[in-house]
């Protein structure tokens, strides 16, 4: 007797002995058990995942000898016959081979006819969302009311492809992609009763590369015993698989946690001798990121059978969330563009190194990955070998951030230069000084510039001697976000070393913490104090005296003006009445 594949040999011939697909089971059983049968059935998913098992299976059901039933006995004639496929009352279809009308209305002409021995002719329609619009048409009647004695059982993979005016006639039933640990348990079952050993790190590979799929998993199985003369094993299954260069994706990263680029071309050096495919290795590396940010995030969403868990759990306590954020968007991009490159391997060793590059450096007395979500990173990323102890300044307090939007934008869309400028230093006309070198005091750190404790009161601006609150904004030299929400905010005043704001409500959900602490340190280094700050934000109408709606007054001002000076112009009114001229008033716009 011939070899029968394991998919074929192990498909289940009742609803007890399927695998998952539970909320599609009970539905059919409880309307086999009460008598409430449909006309049509639809059932959907994608490959693999027992579709038109489950049909064969229903059409069991209804034609056992035994009278219809959820349990068929298995050994009356029909229940044989439909599973060995040539049963007479059940005709099967393949929509993909059978597309024109003239195959549809054939197929219709003896739906009239009686079943020749069983209950009820049954017509399997796979991939049914392959037919033609005109063959759809014709079915429309006969499956709308179709005669008694007649089921229709339809099983596609595309839904969406199928007119909504058939789907309202059929009870739709969506099979759904098995989990990693029922399709590796279900391979254990079934290579025991096949007396072939097996390793169960072995049966996760397969059951993670069959990708929901069960009868994929077991057409892989069956690859994996030729491969292993017998036996299932994990490093056989590795190399079938091609993990080899999974392998090198975990490599890549290590070298990355270590900043190590030595062994990183290395590693690229060790997958290049294999001739891959570059694009497919970036997507592997997507993938392995994107189980790490899981793993890291939300940890009850990773697979608890992932064959490489311990590994990946290694690399998420070396590796920050924000580092593995940053790593998928420049290998998104890098894959993007990979053809861009004279040779894919340049273009892969420069997406790989532009992740050493571009890694921020870390706060000097911050802890590793562990403390990364409390860490301050430097604004722009720099090359680790370069990295200064004092923060990069690049365009303003605003690309000091706590999180890495600022080094992953500059990592893919430009190209970025570690900066270190000078605190701003205020002109001659300011009445406020440029604040002194912080002292270092006995038994303590060195103090940054600004802070209280280091100036004496003759450096510090009295609160009645503080200038206007949008001169006080020029001076502190913001970034463009953190200018903006300083500019719609109203001064309220200072007492003591307390400066009060009012923020206009609209523009509440623009200050968070970070924000605040940076326009609070920009106004203690131009007052000279360590000052606290307490901004309230007002409902109601826009604060009419903050810095943001008095620009707006004086550009309304002076829009104004421009369109009275257009409109009492001498040549603008020869104009008009020469050639009946006319003004759009957008187009008027105030000199610089």
């Amino acid at each position: 007797m011939s070899y029968q594949v394991l998919a074929r040999k192990y498909r289940p011939r009742s609803f007890a002995e399927m695998v998952g697909q539970e909320h599609v089971l009970k539905a059919l059983i409880n309307g086999l058990d009460n008598d409430r049968l449909h006309h049509a059935y639809l059932f959907t998913g994608t490959r693999g995942v027992g579709k038109t098992t489950v049909a064969r299976v229903l059409a069991r059901c209804l034609n056992c000898e035994g009278g219809i039933t959820s349990r068929p006995c298995g050994v009356c004639g029909a229940c044989q016959e439909i599973e060995q496929g040539r049963f007479v009352d059940l005709i099967e279809v393949d929509a993909a081979s059978r597309t024109r009308v003239e195959d549809t209305r054939e197929l219709l002409d003896n739906v009239q006819y009686a079943p020749t021995r069983a209950r009820f002719k049954i017509y399997l329609v796979d991939e049914v969302h392959m037919l033609s619009t005109h063959s759809f048409n014709a079915l429309l009647k006969t499956l709308e009311e179709p005669p008694p004695h007649v089921k229709f059982l339809f099983a596609t993979t595309d839904p969406q492809k199928v007119p909504v005016t058939i789907l309202s006639r059929c009870l739709q039933f969506n099979l759904k992609r098995l989990p990693t640990e029922l399709i590796a348990g279900h391979l254990e079952q079934v290579l025991q009763q096949e007396g072939i050993d097996s390793e169960t790190r072995a049966l996760q590979r397969l059951a993670r590369a069959a990708d929901g799929s069960m009868r994929d998993a077991l057409s892989l199985t069956d690859q994996a015993i030729a491969f292993g003369a017998g036996a299932v094993r994990e490093d056989e299954v590795r190399t079938m698989l091609g993990s080899i260069e999974e392998d090198s994706v975990y490599r890549f990263l290590e070298a990355l946690a270590e900043e190590d680029a030595q062994a990183l071309m290395a590693a690229v050096d060790a997958v290049a001798q294999r001739s891959p495919d570059f694009s497919e290795l970036l997507a592997g590396l997507l993938t392995t990121l994107h189980e790490l940010s899981l793993l890291q995030l939300v940890p009850d969403a990773m697979d608890a059978a992932h064959p490489e868990r311990e590994r990946l759990e290694g690399l998420a306590r070396r590796l920050s969330p924000e580092d593995v954020q940053l790593y998928y968007q420049i290998a998104l991009h890098g894959r993007r563009d990979l053809p861009l490159a004279p040779v894919p391997r340049m273009g892969f060793e420069m997406t790989l190194l532009r992740m050493l590059a571009f890694r921020p450096a870390e706060e000097p007395g911050k802890g590793g990955a562990s403390e990364a979500g409390d860490r301050v990173r430097s604004g722009a990323p720099v090359v680790a070998a370069a990295v200064s102890s004092e923060p990069a300044r690049a365009g303003g307090e605003d690309s000091v951030a706590s999180s890495r939007v600022a080094g992953l934008r500059a990592a893919v869309e430009a190209t970025p230069r570690a900066r270190t400028e000078p605190p701003p230093q205020t002109s001659d006309s300011d009445p406020v000084p440029a604040p002194p070198a912080a002292p270092t005091e006995p038994g303590g750190a060195d103090r940054q510039p600004g802070v209280a404790s280091g100036l004496g009161p003759a450096d510090q601006t009295p609160a009645e001697a503080v200038p206007p609150w949008e001169e006080l904004i020029e001076r502190m030299k913001l970034g463009a976000m953190t200018r903006a929400v300083a500019m719609h905010c109203r001064w309220c005043g200072m007492e003591g070393d307390t400066v009060r704001l009012q923020l206009e409500a609209a523009h509440r959900h623009l200050l968070n913490g970070s924000m605040e602490s940076r326009i609070r340190q920009a106004l203690g280094r131009v007052l000279g104090r360590d000052i606290r700050l307490q901004v309230d934000c007002v409902d109601g109408e826009p604060v009419a005296d903050s810095p943001a709606a008095q620009a707006d007054q004086r550009r309304a001002e002076r829009q104004r003006e421009a369109e009275q000076a257009i409109d009492g112009d001498p040549h603008v009114h020869a104009l008009r009445e020469l050639f009946d001229a006319e003004v759009v008033p957008d187009s008027i716009q105030p000199a610089d």
